[in-house]
């Protein structure tokens, strides 16, 4: 689910962690940190696949609701 601490160096050229997360924001690529501190980086982002994100809701008119 989850780059490896392997992939990551691999990634970024770098083992150290604020390193790491320099290189991964000049890269634009998305992370968020664990409560360690680690870098965090989805396998998502390179394998293509999306999480499935419902398209935004628009307005439909309530056709079976009449004012009076």
């Amino acid at each position: 689910m989850f780059l490896t601490d392997e992939e990551l160096r691999e990634l970024t050229g770098y083992a150290q962690r604020a390193k790491q997360v320099a290189q991964l924001r000049r890269q634009g690529i998305a992370f968020w940190l664990n409560a360690a501190g680690r870098p965090i980086v989805s396998r998502a982002t390179f394998e293509g696949s999306k999480a499935e994100v419902p398209p935004p809701k628009t307005w439909e008119p309530s056709w079976g609701v009449t004012q009076r």
